[in-house]
């Protein structure tokens, strides 16, 4: 089984060349595996990130981080934050002669992940989860941190790329897109509303994960309480709104985003409720009154800039988002603007949420 890792792999990190591996599934970008039942090995994607030396140095910063804040607060830092595993010569990852680059984490044991939650209390735990992920890095210098992918949440940038798409329409779709077009261009002042506050300083640079959905978060196995934040990938400077509204997109939606029939894509204010109060629970008090204010905006702009890069993707042949049939990217922007049109219309009541949640 362990062919599965190359042995030199499993030598370089400490562990016995014959451990039992078997493959771990769920992740969509790296190589992921169990070995010997306690120990998580990944291989890189080096197309995806070309600088994974630069991931490394940003997740021993903020574990290391964690893991003091978690300590301080009488926790467990072994369970709660994950622990890279150093290599015999005491590096943070392992490089073969072939250029793969690999890591190695402790798995922590009796705990799960899920793709969705089974309930409001299981999106309310995640809320908390990531609430206090925020909430601990607050201290954290943000902008120490390497940019891994640079613009990742620039809306006003995606909205650049769309039309670069729409002018270059190398594959003769923009004459299909003109209503998915007209939206996303309605929009292009909104799109900008919260790089705009950072620029001007009113909303502070902070640590984000920019990745937090429900699979990112382990849960223990018998109290189904979140236990730790992993993937850590892209980790780097960013918006509290960001992250926030990153859950919101897929947690708070009744369908998948690639749901076809647009009258089951309903934005649920009782799953938004749901996440917003775990969430604010735990990070309001190191959160400034406008980024409580702008929550909901993160919501709205996270879901634009998904629906808009589906849509580019649409115009430039399918060549980023991987698809299972014809229009699947068009699909998936027309299910995501169907939830931002949502979102225009009940704006005034996701504040009032945020607002109480606050205030609870």
């Amino acid at each position: 089984m362990s062919q599965l890792v190359p042995p030199q792999v499993l030598s370089a990190f400490g562990l016995d060349p014959q451990s039992p591996v078997q493959v771990l599934h769920g992740g969509h970008i790296n190589d992921t595996y169990l070995a010997g039942g306690k120990f998580v090995l990944q291989k890189l994607n080096r197309f995806v990130f070309p600088h994974p030396e630069h991931i490394m140095e940003n997740m021993l910063g903020v574990t290391q981080f964690l893991r003091e804040k978690v300590l301080a607060r009488g926790g467990d830092p072994d369970r709660e934050i994950l622990q890279v595993v150093p290599t015999g010569e005491g590096g943070a990852a392992y490089v073969s002669p072939e250029g793969e680059y690999w890591r190695c984490t402790r798995n922590i044991e009796k705990a799960a992940s899920y793709e969705t939650p089974d309930s409001p209390q299981m999106l309310q735990e995640a809320g908390r989860a990531f609430g206090e992920f925020q909430a601990m890095l607050a201290g954290y210098p943000a902008a120490s941190l390497h940019e891994i992918i640079p613009n990742f949440h620039n809306t006003p940038a995606r909205m650049e790329q769309l039309r670069a798409a729409a002018s270059a329409d190398p594959k003769g779709r923009l004459a299909q897109v003109k209503a998915e077009m007209d939206f996303a261009l309605a929009r292009t002042d909104r799109a900008g509303l919260l790089t705009g506050l950072l620029a001007k300083g009113e909303l502070p640079l902070r640590v984000t994960h920019n990745d937090t959905k429900m699979s990112n978060i382990l849960f223990d196995a018998d109290t189904k309480k979140a236990v730790c934040v992993i993937d850590l990938d892209t980790v780097m400077p960013g918006l509290a709104a960001f992250d926030f509204g990153d859950s919101i997109r897929a947690g708070a939606s009744t369908a998948a985003e690639d749901e076809t029939d647009l009258s089951k894509v309903r934005f649920d204010l009782g799953l938004y409720q749901a996440y917003t109060q775990g969430f604010v629970a735990a990070a309001g008090a190191a959160l400034t009154p406008a980024e409580l204010d702008t929550l909901p905006d993160g919501a709205w702009a996270m879901t634009f800039e998904v629906g808009v890069r589906f849509l580019t993707d649409y115009l430039n042949g399918d060549v980023y988002f991987r698809t299972a049939r014809a229009q699947h990217n068009l699909d998936r922007a027309r299910n995501q603007f169907c939830l931002v049109e949502q979102m225009e219309r009940q704006r005034e009541e996701m504040g009032r949420i945020v607002r109480e949640a606050a205030q609870s």
